[in-house]
């Protein structure tokens, strides 16, 4: 068994550079991920350092520099409501913000690199509608108006449709993210009525030009949600660090054809020892117990990760000697 680390900020790292710069830099940003997966081997490499500001920005919101190694954020929100996203006209993934810099890097890299596996993020819908309009605002409106945001959804589904069909043109593959959209930020209920519809057409429709299904990664406390994720008909599923782990791995036994990803503490890369990666690593193998569709991931690796303790821990793994076989996910 191997682990496959989740690299966007930490590939600024790599190249001793902040990932402001490399997120704006097609050059820093192909660099970034050429010697991060030099470094890791890890599956997938996805395009990116800041990856759920690509379509709020292509879409007119505003990224500020932040100070030192910060992730970029969006500074404030475009829209004032739900109505206003839906007055929004669809960006354009080759002209619109820095995607079309992502998907040139995307083939650069899977040029440059021909046994990995390149994907193009994409973010989910409820994410999406958070970053132009503001998570606090959103989240009051999922309870007093939750019919004006599923109908903001079903717009912004459109615009992630025709993103995910150019990249597919260019011969690109894609994952998801949707990890907005987790409890406690919403509730389970609010999650099934609202986000599960629209996330669960924009799978189908880009799985069927994709020509299989597509992953999408939800990160958070997944747990409560995990039926109305197995809904989307996923193949393939994370367990997040932050879920309650033992109670999520006892749910998906139901489900032996799903690849189930298990997580580690991802801040134990970046603050722990090589006693606690071992501890860590030892914990989440436990939580795996027999099941064979099974691999293991590290969460986001925070910019400051130790690459020698990321290391290590895919050595312990590779002398455990289970198969893992990654799917082309990520982590949210």
């Amino acid at each position: 068994m191997d682990l496959a680390p989740s690299v966007y900020e930490h590939a600024a790292a790599v190249i001793g550079e902040t990932p402001w710069r490399v997120s704006r830099d097609p050059e820093l940003l192909f660099q970034a991920h050429v010697e991060a997966f030099h470094l890791y081997r890890h599956a997938p490499v996805v395009v990116g350092i800041d990856i759920y500001n690509l379509e709020a920005e292509a879409y007119g919101a505003t990224i500020l520099e932040p100070p030192g190694n910060a992730l970029p954020s969006v500074s404030a929100p475009l829209c004032q409501t739900c109505a206003d996203i839906r007055m929004l006209e669809i960006f354009d993934p080759l002209r619109d913000g820095r995607i079309p810099i992502v998907l040139e890097t995307g083939k650069r890299l899977k040029a440059t690199l021909t046994d990995a596996d390149i994907r193009i993020p994409i973010s989910g819908p409820f994410s999406l509608a958070g970053n132009l309009v503001g998570f606090d605002s959103l989240l009051c409106d999922i309870i007093d108006d939750p019919q004006s945001v599923r109908q903001a959804l079903d717009h912004l589904a459109w615009g992630q449709i025709a993103f995910a069909r150019e990249v597919v043109s260019q011969g690109m593959q894609i994952t998801l993210f949707e990890s907005g959209a987790t409890p406690p930020l919403i509730s389970p209920e609010s999650f099934a009525k609202v986000v599960l519809p629209v996330l669960k057409h924009i799978i189908t429709e880009v799985s069927s030009m994709a020509g299989h299904h597509v992953p999408c990664i939800i990160g958070g406390n997944t747990f409560p949600i995990l039926d109305s994720i197995l809904e989307t008909g996923a193949g393939y599923v994370i367990c997040p660090s932050e879920t309650d782990q033992a109670a999520f791995m006892q749910q998906m036994d139901a489900h032996p054809e799903v690849m189930v990803r298990i997580n580690t503490n991802p801040a134990v890369f970046a603050t722990g020892s090589p006693m606690e990666v071992q501890q860590e690593i030892e914990r989440v193998l436990r939580i795996a117990g027999s099941r064979q569709k099974v691999c293991i991931g590290t969460g986001v690796l925070p910019f400051d990760t130790k690459p020698d303790l990321v290391l290590l821990a895919k050595k312990i793994l590779r002398n455990i000697g289970r198969a893992c076989q990654p799917t082309g996910a990520g982590d949210a």
